[in-house]
C-alpha cells in the first residue's frame, strides 16, 4: 500500500487540461466491438486497471486487440472461458458481460476481488430472467454470478425500480440476443450511454426518457472515439471552485446529461461554470468545460439529481466544506454498494481533515464555513475517496497524507502528477 503526501495551495490554479478518455463509454466501446464481427476503431480508451478488466475479458472470449483496432469475432463465435472471468474490482465488468453473455450456449463464471465479491449482483437476476437467461449469485445476491445455457431468450417488457446504467445496459445486451424486440424503462437519472448508441446502430428506439425498445440484431462493427471522462474531470473543476483565482478548461468531455450532475451541482452552489457543446460520439454530446473560482453556498440535493452525480458525490463532500451553510445529501443509498461504502468513507474522510460531517441512512449532512485542515485520510482502497482527499488537500490548512493512494490507478493513472503539475 503506498502513502501520498499533498500540500495546500497558496495560488490558484489557471490550466486546460486533457483529461483521461471516459470508463462508461470505454467498457461499453469494447463490449460492442467484441460483439460485432470484424474490425472496429476504438480511439482514446480510458487507462484504468477497470477498463483492463474489461479489455482482458474480451479477449478470453475471442477479441484480438491491436492499439486502437478491436477485431470482433461476432457474439454468436464467442469462445467459451476454460476458467471464471476475473472482473478485478469492476462492477461494470462484470455487469455488462452479464447481459453480453446471457445468450450464449456455455456456461461461465463472472468474479472479482474481495470488494467486487461484496456488491450487489442480485439487482440482474429479475431482468434477465424475464428473457429467459439461466442467471445465479450467491445466497447473499454478490459475485460469484454463474451463467449457465438456457435455449433461445425470448423479448420481454420489463420495468426496473432503480436508475441503472448497468443494469439497463445488460438487458440491453442481452436482449440483443432475444427473438423479438424487448422494452425497459425506470426511474431517471440514469447514464443512458449505451441506448444512446445501440439507436445510433440502429438497434433501438426511445419512446421516451426512461422507456427504451431493443431491436434484437447483429451488433456492426464502429468507430468509436472515446472522450474526456466527465467524473475524472470532476476533481479538477472542484479545485478550480475551491483555489481562488483559478480557472480550468477541459475539452472533449462527454457531456451525456447522466453524467453532468456535479456540474448542475456547483452551479446551484454559485460556481461559474460554462460548457460549449462541440460535438458527440453515436448521440454522446461531447464539448468543452471551464469553471473558475468562486463563493459558495450550501445545498441540498436528492432524487434524480443524486443519481446522475453519484460518483462525485465524495467529491462534493469536500466542496461543502467551504460553502457557506451545510450541504445535505439524501436519497444516495446507492454510495453503500460501492467500492467501499462511501457513505461511511465519505464521512471519515472529512471528519480525519476537520470538517462537521454527520451520515445518514442514504446520504450525508457536512457543515460549511469550514477550513479543512492537515490529517491522514484512510482512502478505504476506493479511487473516489482518494480522489477526493487529494482535492481536499490542496485547500487544507496543512499537509494531507492518503493512505492507499495507488487506488486512483482504477481510473486515472497519473492523477497525482497532473495535480502536482497544475499551475507550476
Amino acid at each position: 500500500m503506498s502513502d501520498a503526501w499533498i500540500e495546500p495551495r497558496s495560488a490558484g490554479i489557471r490550466a486546460e487540461v486533457a483529461v483521461p478518455g471516459d470508463k462508461s463509454l470505454s467498457h461499453r466501446a469494447l463490449l460492442l466491438s467484441a460483439m460485432a464481427r470484424g474490425s472496429s476503431r476504438v480511439a482514446g480508451l480510458a487507462p484504468g486497471r477497470d477498463v483492463a478488466a474489461t479489455r482482458d475479458a474480451v479477449g478470453l472470449l475471442g477479441a484480438r486487440i491491436v492499439g486502437d483496432r478491436v477485431d470482433g469475432p461476432g457474439i454468436d463465435a464467442w469462445r467459451a472461458p476454460k476458467k471464471p472471468i476475473d472482473c478485478r474490482n469492476s462492477g461494470t465488468t462484470l455487469r455488462l458481460l452479464a447481459g453480453a453473455l446471457a445468450g450464449r450456449p456455455f456456461s461461465t463464471t463472472l468474479t472479482g476481488d474481495a470488494s467486487l465479491r461484496q456488491r450487489p449482483m442480485r439487482r440482474l437476476e429479475a431482468p434477465l430472467r424475464a428473457l429467459g437467461a439461466d442467471i445465479t449469485t450467491t445466497a447473499a445476491g454478490t459475485a460469484p454470478v454463474r451463467i449457465a445455457p438456457s435455449g433461445p431468450l425470448r423479448g420481454a417488457d420489463v420495468v426496473i425500480d432503480i436508475a441503472s446504467a448497468q443494469v439497463r445496459s445488460a438487458f440491453a445486451f442481452a436482449a440483443l440476443q432475444a427473438e423479438g424486440a424487448s422494452t425497459i424503462d425506470g426511474p431517471p437519472g440514469f447514464r443512458d450511454h449505451t441506448e444512446r448508441w445501440l439507436t445510433a446502430l440502429g438497434l433501438g428506439t426511445r419512446p421516451s426518457s426512461t422507456r427504451f425498445v431493443i431491436r434484437p440484431g447483429a451488433v456492426p462493427p464502429a468507430d468509436f472515439s472515446i472522450p474526456a471522462d466527465p467524473s475524472s474531470a470532476a476533481y479538477l473543476w472542484a479545485a478550480a471552485v475551491l483555489l481562488p483565482g483559478s480557472e480550468i478548461v477541459t475539452p472533449d468531455v462527454c457531456l451525456n446529461p447522466g453524467r453532468t450532475g456535479f456540474l448542475d451541482v456547483l452551479v446551484a452552489m454559485g460556481a461559474p461554470v460554462a460548457t460549449e457543446i462541440t460535438g458527440e460520439v453515436h448521440g454522446d454530446p461531447i464539448g468543452t468545460v471551464t469553471v473558475r473560482h468562486a463563493p459558495l453556498s450550501g445545498v441540498a440535493i436528492g432524487g434524480p439529481l443524486v443519481a446522475r452525480s453519484i460518483d462525485e458525490l465524495p467529491l462534493l463532500g469536500v466542496v461543502a466544506v467551504h460553502a457557506t451553510g451545510p450541504t445535505t445529501v439524501n436519497d444516495a443509498s446507492e454510495l453503500r454498494a460501492k467500492e467501499s461504502d462511501r457513505i461511511a468513507s465519505t464521512v471519515a474522510m472529512l471528519r480525519s481533515l476537520g470538517a462537521a460531517a454527520e451520515p445518514g441512512a442514504d446520504g450525508f449532512v457536512v457543515g460549511g464555513d469550514g477550513t479543512l485542515q492537515g490529517g491522514v485520510v484512510d482512502g478505504a482502497g476506493d479511487h473516489r475517496i482518494v480522489m477526493a482527499a487529494a482535492v481536499a488537500a490542496l485547500a487544507a490548512a496543512g499537509t494531507v497524507t492518503i493512505r492507499g493512494a495507488e487506488a486512483a490507478d482504477v481510473s486515472w493513472p497519473g492523477f497525482f502528477d497532473t495535480l502536482n503539475r497544475l499551475g507550476r
